[in-house]
């Protein structure tokens, strides 16, 4: 068996981090077996170093080594691309085709970004993985293949597993060990070793003189988020050595070439998709307002009746403060809706009937209320639900906190509400 350190040369793999050699002792170990692995690691860390090394030192090594990007295929093809498709089993498929796993048998497959498979994609490679069969599209024949699966992803598997995105099950086999690649980020003591092998590799490519960073440059270097992982950091390097002529480099012209963090004007991206929660405060905000208008029909029915029984408005008014405060809010009716001079209203006299086949009809009460024409009430849910909100914020002298709590709807709501009917 090889040492860490022969791979490393072999393979070309720069570092001397311990997380990193203790991922390329883990593929030392399981080359030799046929057991999946899935690797993991962010976008850049070299994930695709990692199934060459276990297919090199396994004994699938003379067979054929394919390494497809999942992330980079259609939907609708990649099923025909893994697997193969017949003649005429869809539009354009004017031939059969052998898939990648039909051309590998016998050796690796490498499934680069495995978190974008399709659910349907994902279901058939899960057959594959338990008993090594498979059907073509547009075939009914099952044809076995003996291929070992090596996978890569970026995503967190958890997560895509919560938003049922990915299988469990498929999880499970393919993580059969799982790999994980550090971030450059955690590799302080590698970064340098890194830009150094990518100048000097430049400088050959390009035929220039190998640009050199002083302590300050180094430092910055090393200082450096590097989200991109290596890829950018290779890319800066590239940058570096084309671009610059004095070939002594200062932290203040690296600088340059270093993305600053933490400054970006791009808007933030805010949710728009309408969640569940937003289409429940609707309903409830509704039935507020419904059971509202019943609630006030019931306690103006209620105040009819005790003017029609007291025929005193004062006396009324007094008896029931808190009633007519809950309907009207801290503005009470104005005065003369019903405290206008009896003397103005005029009252038709009924002219009392008293024979002997005939009932005795009283005198009519001097305070009798004269006729009053009724206004239909409108049954709008559109404009109950603004009067209430009208009032609440009113109640509460304009804050919407203490009046989306009596109303009963979030303040979020609340305020949609306020800008939909621009209060």
């Amino acid at each position: 068996m090889e040492s860490v350190q022969a791979i490393k040369q072999r393979f070309g793999i720069i570092g001397n981090s311990e997380t990193l050699n203790r991922a390329i002792q883990k593929s030392i170990q399981v080359s030799p077996t046929d057991i999946s692995v899935l690797v993991t690691g962010e976008s850049g860390v070299g994930k695709e170093s990692i199934p060459k090394i276990i297919h090199q030192l396994s004994h699938r090594k003379h067979n054929k080594y394919i390494a497809v990007n999942c992330g980079a295929i259609p939907e609708g093809t990649i099923d025909s691309e893994l697997f193969g498709h017949e003649k005429g089993a869809f539009t354009g498929a004017t031939q059969t085709r052998n898939g990648y796993f039909e051309v590998a048998n016998g050796g690796t497959i490498f499934l680069d970004e495995v978190g974008e498979l399709p659910l349907t994609t994902q279901v058939r490679l899960l057959r594959v993985l338990e008993n090594g069969e498979f059907i073509k599209v547009g075939s009914s024949k099952v044809q076995k293949t003996d291929v070992r699966i090596v996978a890569a992803t970026n995503v967190n598997m958890f997560e895509a597993i919560e938003k049922a995105k990915f299988r469990e099950d498929l999880y499970y086999r393919l993580s059969t060990v799982d790999i994980n690649l550090p971030p450059l980020r955690e590799r302080q003591g590698d970064i340098f070793l890194l830009f150094r092998k990518f100048a000097s590799d430049f400088a050959l490519k390009y035929k220039m003189p190998t640009i050199k960073l002083n302590e300050a440059a180094v430092a910055l270097l090393l200082k450096h988020r590097w989200s991109g992982n290596i890829r950018q950091l290779r890319n800066v390097a590239e940058q570096v050595s084309v671009l610059e002529q004095d070939r002594n480099i200062t932290a203040n012209t690296l600088k340059a070439y270093l993305p600053v963090y933490g400054t970006s004007n791009l808007p933030a991206v805010i949710k728009t998709k309408k969640d569940e929660s937003d289409f429940s405060s609707e309903r409830e905000i509704l039935y507020k307002v419904l059971f509202d208008m019943k609630s006030d029909l019931n306690d103006l029915k209620q105040l009819t009746l005790e003017l029609m029984k007291n025929g005193n408005v004062a006396d009324v008014e007094k008896d029931n403060e808190s009633l007519i405060q809950k309907i009207y809010g801290k503005e009470t009716p104005k005065k003369q809706a019903y405290d206008s001079p009896r003397e103005e209203t005029e009252v038709l006299s009924i002219p009392e009937i008293n024979t002997n086949n005939t009932e005795i009809i009283p005198p009519v009460d001097k305070y009798h209320f004269a006729e009053e024409i009724e206004e239909e009430e409108t049954l709008s849910l559109h404009d109950k639900e603004l009067e209430l909100i009208k009032k609440s914020l009113e109640r509460h002298e304009g804050k919407r906190k203490l009046a989306a709590a009596e109303l009963g709807i979030s303040e979020r709501t609340l305020y949609r509400k306020i800008k939909q009917y621009d209060l």
